[in-house]
């Protein structure tokens, strides 16, 4: 026996749920240090101006769109392999990977060595913050039964701040060294590595036979429990789980189309300056970072699909208006509605996956499942750079966008809960089969 088993069935005894809040604290310490990758856009911005680099905006877009490809890789791999050796090893090392990655990033100094920026940034740096994002998500759902919404808002919402709170800080030390802006990688690098490693140090699974005093897994109501933990061969076998992953895609493709335009459609639409877009941007960061905790907890309250109808309803909506938006303010509104329901798709489909399949193998079952956050990311940037086009036809390519998020609230209505065994293995979707298996 460990001397981790010793202490979590000493803490079994004494209080089941004692100590559980301060994982939640070193959980946010790791999500805030990987969730820094949002801040690429300051770089971005730099690398196209810096003398050395002046890097085209695809150039300047490559390192990222690389790294959100490798963090599915990363998150299904490091997923799989926690569910085997628990959740503290697997931290430290995806925290390690993924330092290791943007300290590398610093090493590149010009142009020709784009190469290794995509290389360690991107390959190296995204498949490190896969292999740590997945860990505490899947934790903390172990610890906290009955918060289970809750608690991955709180767990992804770190994830979605992290940008906030490094984008000044990078900024920083960008203006110090204006001719090599990648240096800020070094110092930044070494911090995100400090983070990680105090805060995945005190990660944890709870002890064998852990329950939540008072609490048992609802059979009715808006937020419903399967009551099973599918293996993810099983959970695989369902048609839910694919619906599942491509809500999620849809919901992050209707999100992520105004993202990657965000700064020149707001220039070009509403008429904010440079400077202007450049402060929206940031300012809608802090929405994206809050839409995880809040549409999280409102599925608690709700139910998990009626959540993901609103968030596509109302990202199909604020899509329609938005092109007609020529007042700043109106555009800043429509643009946080866009970003809180973006940022609640990844709040709200771990706990999704919990209710559905059960958390001992989350890490393997939603590890993969990210699979549609790196389609959606491909997707719908590609879908509305094309249509708006250097015509800059605004009104077309958000329009077919808010289409496809209205569209997309079918698979809400047809998604249910798996009830029995008998769902693995004949596909059936929900509720109605159960009543007759």
């Amino acid at each position: 026996m460990t001397t981790d088993d010793v202490m979590a069935r000493t803490e079994q005894q004494d209080n089941p749920t004692r100590g559980r809040w301060w994982l939640v604290a070193a959980a946010l310490l790791l999500q805030f240090s990987i969730g820094a990758v949002y801040a690429w856009s300051v770089f971005s911005k730099a690398l196209t101006v810096a003398e050395p680099f002046q890097l085209s905006k695809l150039e300047g877009a490559l390192p990222f769109e690389v790294t959100i490809g490798m963090i599915f890789i990363g998150s299904y791999i490091g997923g799989r392999l926690q569910d085997k050796k628990g959740p503290r090893l697997v931290a430290l090392m995806g925290g390690i990977i993924y330092a290791v990655g943007i300290i590398l990033a610093s090493f590149s100094h010009n142009r020709g060595q784009l190469w290794l920026l995509v290389l360690s940034y991107g390959v190296i740096g995204g498949f490190g913050l896969g292999f740590a994002y997945i860990v505490p998500i899947a934790m903390l759902q172990k610890w906290f039964p009955d918060k289970r919404g809750l608690i991955t808002g709180l767990a992804v919402g770190g994830f979605g701040f992290g940008a906030v709170l490094t984008s000044p800080i990078a900024q920083g030390l960008i203006d110090s060294n204006k001719d090599v802006p990648t240096k800020a990688f070094l110092p930044l690098g070494i911090g995100y590595l400090i983070l990680s490693l105090i805060g995945a140090s005190f990660f944890r699974n709870p002890p064998s036979g852990y329950q939540v005093p008072g609490f048992s897994p609802a059979t009715s109501g808006p937020v419903v429990d399967s009551g099973k933990d599918y293996t993810e061969k099983e959970a695989l076998r369902t048609p839910q789980w694919y619906l599942l992953m491509t809500i999620l895609a849809l919901n992050v493709t209707a999100g992520i189309a105004l993202i990657s335009q965000a700064a020149a459609s707001a220039t070009d639409i509403a008429g904010y300056t440079k400077a202007g877009a450049a402060g929206l941007v940031g300012a809608l960061a802090i929405f994206n970072g809050g839409g995880r905790i809040v549409w999280a907890v409102v599925s608690d309250h709700t139910g998990r699909m009626p959540a993901f109808a609103a968030m596509l309803g109302l990202q199909g909506i604020c899509l329609l208006a938005i092109p007609h938006a020529s007042s700043a303010v109106l555009f800043f509104i429509l643009a946080a509605v866009i970003y809180l329901c973006y940022g609640g798709g990844f709040g709200t489909m771990p706990a999704t996956a919990g209710d559905y399949f059960g958390v001992r193998h989350a890490g393997a079952i939603y590890g993969l499942m990210i699979l549609g956050w790196s389609l959606g990311g491909i997707i719908g940037p590609f879908i509305i750079s094309g249509l708006i086009g250097g015509a800059k036809n605004y009104t077309l390519g958000y329009t077919v966008i808010a289409v496809i998020a209205l569209a997309s609230m079918v698979l809400t209505v047809i998604t249910k809960i798996p009830r029995t065994r008998n769902d693995v293995r004949e596909g059936v979707l929900g509720d109605e089969a159960a009543k007759t298996t």
